[in-house]
């Protein structure tokens, strides 16, 4: 049953545009030639009078009027400081401290892993003109004190402290070695599966450090081999905890500047420690302590003198707890906000410092997606939910108290905002399933302001080639579960053919595929599949997101499970529409998508004829542990949702064509996974395609490797589909 169509003619003038001839979408233009490229507006750094922003272009940081667009003046020019204290002259990335009389520049970036990098650091002072290096060497994570007078850091895994003043280097700490003791930085699990890279923070005044030590001694190692034009290659070595097996010993330390003393927090017993948060006391840190299923969470309030800490708040749950950065202390130091499901839906709560709730500030059956921010000026509280419907997202403002809720987004779709320092503005990103994104400034009424970017441009592209709409449709299972997908069909479509399938997915744990919003370059690929004769289509299974705790978390302890026996249905459902041939239905994933369109294929085999498989789990037991046990428990615990739910233990029953491709230097998802799946296929003597890309991660990018990609992903469906 179709639930809504949203026309690609929606948008104001493209009407009035000339009718021309279909022009035929390429790989060159989706991943060379940038021909359908969206045009995006990266974060404003909004200023403190909140009327004004920072952007850096042109290797120079400058300054805008929010309300018109208009340039006000440079800030700072990346070339006028050119050979200054060791500065190379290009500016790659930068922050202001919180009066902004200080800059802090990044040159000579260089990743680690997804969200990790080294860095030379460089201290502008706004008011002097001066420009400091920070150290002599790359350096991880630089952080100007509050008060302006020093700045740390994280050198060879070890905190430092340098005087902006004298100039003098502190080093506090100096057990730090590679491969076995980390301070003030987070291992490789930490940084991908609880999404943070700084470990260290400087109390409110400046006059702390609180730091998490890693001890990964015990960890297991695991090495990739990277290849190049040497006689050997490279072997890359770190520390990655698999299912099981040994996590780092994390404790956290506070080091006083003053009396150059540091102090271990005691806190009760735990597993992970996944944040570490100031209150507004210079003198109390939050703690974040989680059991190893993740279903136990405590906020510790640590004394930063005596190291001893006290329960603030605790939450069990049945299924297990996601960790968030949304904790905000706010007001006179005695009362903060928290998000949680504890009512089956997430949602904003106001607590007191004793851990008292104080008010549910948002209440229904729908889940809270984002958490922007409270001004504490008129205690309103801004974030964006899934109200209306799990599809679309809505923006939305609202008391402490929980009332006088607005609904701040304008248009139905997909949105998102982002807010100036004093709330006063704000810059709605809006896009929806058959339109690309626009960037609009409100103000406080929701009076709009400006434009800022329309793909205007882009949507006339759409007329140009002339795509076809995306719809939306839904469906009941044998199981009587109700859900969501989008298709996409020839422009051409004629109701009496019969057209193959093509299914993307990806279904993992509170992902979503099916939402009303852009879908950036694989847009332009699926019309490109249209436009040669295919079906396009996705299904949102069960445990995705926006739909409430016990639809997000019933795959609990059975990753694939539920999950799998949707896309099959799906898949069966599409195959029983009058226009569709059920003999000829394919599904492609990425990742957890490659997990799960390698599972339908081998236990749909009497539904599906092809699958791609993107750099996929293959088991559950090579993946980490953090991300694995939150969703499965271990291996000992939980055998058979291991063994029930992992692709090489059904290579057997291939019948379809399969192509399995991973990149060699995947750090996340090893490509140990597919290694050993080929290994299955081929002791059960079934054929299969593979391709694998040498000292490519996980996203497979780099000298031409996306479009060489997808140059074969789309000859195979045309072969084999």
């Amino acid at each position: 049953m179709l639930l809504r169509l949203i026309t690609v003619l929606s948008f104001i003038g493209i009407l009035n545009l000339p009718v021309m001839a279909q022009k035929a979408i390429t790989l060159e233009d989706i991943w060379e030639n940038g021909t359908f490229r969206e045009k995006r507006v990266p974060g404003f750094n909004f200023l403190n009078d909140g009327k004004h922003y920072s952007r850096l272009t042109d290797n120079a940081i400058k300054k805008y009027d929010i309300t018109n667009g208009g340039f006000v003046g440079d800030i700072l020019v990346g070339e006028s400081l050119k050979s200054m204290d060791g500065f190379g002259g290009e500016i790659e990335s930068y922050a202001l401290n919180s009066d902004e009389s200080m800059i802090l520049l990044e040159s000579n970036v260089k990743e680690i892993y997804r969200h990790s990098y080294t860095a030379n650091y460089h201290i502008y002072d706004v008011n002097s003109k001066k420009l400091i290096s920070v150290y002599d060497e790359p350096v991880m994570n630089a952080s100007v004190s509050p008060d302006k007078s020093k700045v740390a850091f994280v050198f060879e895994n070890n905190i430092y402290v340098k005087s902006l003043k004298d100039g003098e280097i502190q080093q506090i700490t100096k057990d730090g070695e590679k491969n076995k003791i980390i301070n003030g930085i987070t291992d490789w699990v930490y940084e991908e599966e609880f999404a943070f890279v700084q470990a260290f923070h400087w109390s409110p005044l400046g006059n702390n450090i609180a730091y998490i030590k890693f001890d990964e001694s015990e960890v297991t190692e695991f090495t990739m081999t990277m290849y190049d034009d040497n006689i050997y290659p490279e072997y890359v070595t770190w520390k990655y905890p698999k299912v099981g097996e040994d996590n780092a010993k994390v404790s956290v330390h506070v080091y006083n500047l003053k009396k150059n003393e540091t102090t271990k927090v005691k806190l009760p017993e735990y597993e992970y420690i996944p944040r570490i948060k100031w209150t507004q006391n210079d003198d109390q840190l939050c703690v974040f302590t989680m059991n190893r299923h993740q279903s136990n969470l405590k906020l510790n309030l640590a004394d930063a003198n005596s190291g001893i800490s006290s329960l603030l708040l605790e939450e069990n749950n049945k299924y297990y707890i996601d960790i968030t950065d949304n904790l905000t202390f706010f007001g006179d130091g005695n009362q903060f906000i928290w998000t949680s499901e504890l009512d089956g839906y997430n949602h904003i709560y106001l607590y007191d410092m004793n851990g008292k709730m104080k008010n549910q500030i948002t209440k229904g059956n729908y889940d809270v997606t984002e958490f922007y921010g409270v001004n504490e000026n008129t205690g309103t509280v801004y974030y964006q939910a899934a109200e209306k419907s799990p599809m679309e997202k809505e923006v939305y403002s609202i008391s402490l108290d929980g009332k006088n809720k607005k609904q701040l987004s304008i248009k139905e779709g997909y949105n998102s905002a982002q807010f100036s320092s004093t709330y006063d503005y704000y810059v709605l990103k809006h896009g929806s399933i058959n339109h690309p994104s626009s960037y609009i400034v409100y103000n406080h009424d929701k009076k709009e302001v400006r434009a800022i970017e329309d793909n205007k441009k882009l949507a006339s592209k759409q007329v140009e080639y002339d795509t076809a709409p995306m719809e939306f449709f839904n469906f009941t299972t044998t199981e009587n579960v109700t859900l969501n997908g989008w298709m996409l069909k020839p422009n051409d479509f004629d109701k009496s053919k019969k057209y193959p399938v093509f299914m993307y997915l990806y279904g993992g744990p509170n992902s979503q595929q099916v939402t009303d919003s852009w879908k950036g370059s694989n847009y332009w690929w699926f019309q490109m599949l249209a436009q040669n004769g295919y079906i396009v289509a996705c299904v949102d299974n069960r445990g995705t997101g926006a739909r409430g705790e016990e639809f997000r978390k019933m795959t609990y302890l059975q990753l694939g499970h539920y999950e799998t026996i949707d896309q099959i249905e799906a898949a069966k459902y599409l195959g029983s529409l009058d226009y569709t041939d059920k003999e000829r239905i394919g599904i492609f994933g990425w990742s957890y998508g490659g997990y799960m369109s390698s599972l339908c294929l081998l236990k749909g085999n009497d539904v599906f004829k092809a699958a791609i498989a993107v750099a996929p789990v293959t088991s559950w037991k090579w993946y980490d542990t953090i991300y694995t046990e939150r969703f499965m428990r271990t291996l000992e615990e939980n055998k058979d949702g291991y063994e029930d739910n992992s692709p090489i233990y059904f290579a057997d029953q291939l019948k379809g064509n399969y192509l399995l491709v991973h990149g060699m230097g995947d750090d996340n998802v090893h490509f140990q996974n597919s290694v050993e799946m080929a290994a299955a296929l081929i002791k059960a003597n079934k054929q299969f395609d593979t391709y694998y890309y040498p000292n490519r991660n996980h996203g497979i990018y780099g000298d031409n490797a996306r479009i060489h990609l997808y140059t074969k992903m789309t000859d195979f469906l045309y072969e084999k589909l």
